[in-house]
């Protein structure tokens, strides 16, 4: 099984404590990889909020290719972090040459452009730069958007944060008030690093504990959906579209019912607004807790996660998400239980 957590703040926090979230749930997880996405980004990205970056792992000969396509489009990079590495025989981690995070401004004729058309934009850029380095073996590009953050990487938790040096929040300038997490990477298939959770598309993020009963099916309707599903490796990347017409959404349901990610499963998700959720199927093999105190909200697999970083939280407030129901949190981390 997978270990899945999240990390919604009122205040910038460093990638050590989803590190530290998902250390503490080892047991529950096979150490095949670790994967991450940062939302409303501080520190050295923080003066950056309206400008897409990319983030990518790739070869030489990759980020050539990126450099001069990006180039051949007008985008004009302000800003690239490239994160010091510790490389060391004994971590159990499968590197990539290059680990590149940069910052871009639009192409001078989007500087009038709607959202919309930026959006657009980003996502014909990035499916462009995908199908290259996967065609040509040359790394992996796993989100172009502003104020958003991606790594995922194969081997040991532990390991993958030593080699990145993400155990120290004195070293690296990460910050942001969302952090996305999980321990295992895919292993029902191939072991591929766009399997790993957390999946994020145009805004929205996702990850999930658990199987999808219809994966095959699920997929091949979704890919129909949005040009930005591709590439599936994992049954948890398929999820219906959001539907706010209730009658319309039990129609849905009854007449399409081959199509129901049915479970078990335990979902985690982040809205464009920075609204955080959770909800779990009926069955309730994939539990989750919702935890608690003045500055922070956490949502993870195990309570142990939870006990790691928030010590002195009251648990008499902790929240196990039951079945049919949808826990959201809000900015001011106000939480609210919603019966399905």
């Amino acid at each position: 099984m997978c270990r899945i957590g999240s990390i919604k703040s009122k205040n910038y926090i460093h990638p050590s404590l989803a590190l530290k979230l998902m250390r503490s749930q080892q047991k529950g997880h096979d150490n095949s990889g670790f994967a991450f996405i940062m939302q409303d980004l501080g520190g050295i990205f923080e003066n950056y909020k309206d400008l897409p970056i990319l983030s990518m792992a790739v070869t030489d000969e990759g980020m050539k290719y990126a450099e001069d396509l990006l180039h051949q489009i007008g985008f004009v990079r302000v800003f690239q972090y490239t994160p010091e590495v510790y490389p060391d025989k004994s971590l159990k981690i499968e590197t990539m040459p290059n680990y590149v995070f940069e910052v871009f401004q639009y192409p001078k004729t989007y500087k009038n452009a709607s959202r919309e058309e930026k959006e657009e934009l980003l996502l014909d850029t990035r499916l462009k730069l995908r199908g290259y380095l996967e065609k040509n073996e040359e790394g992996f590009v796993y989100s172009f958007y502003p104020d958003v953050i991606s790594l995922k990487e194969i081997g040991d938790p532990n390991d993958i944060g030593t080699y990145f040096n993400l155990w120290s929040e004195e070293e690296v300038n990460l910050k942001a008030k969302i952090i996305t997490a999980q321990c295992r990477q895919n292993t029902n298939y191939d072991i591929v690093r766009y399997a790993a959770h957390p999946f994020f598309l145009q805004g929205y993020t996702t990850l999930t504990n658990g199987e999808n009963t219809f994966y095959e099916k699920n997929k091949l309707m979704q890919k129909k959906l949005h040009k930005g599903y591709i590439g599936f490796e994992s049954d948890s990347q398929c999820f219906m579209e959001k539907r706010d017409n209730k009658n319309v959404l039990e129609r849905i349901k009854a007449s399409l019912s081959n199509l129901e990610i049915n479970g078990p499963n335990t979902t985690i998700g982040v809205l464009p607004d920075g609204t955080m959720f959770n909800v779990i199927d009926s069955k309730k093999l994939r539990p989750t807790v919702v935890c608690k105190d003045k500055d922070i909200v956490v949502m993870t697999s195990e309570v142990c996660g939870a006990n790691e970083i928030l010590p002195n939280r009251d648990i008499t407030k902790d929240i196990y998400t039951n079945e049919r129901e949808l826990v959201v949190v809000d900015n001011d981390l106000n939480i609210q239980r919603i019966a399905q």
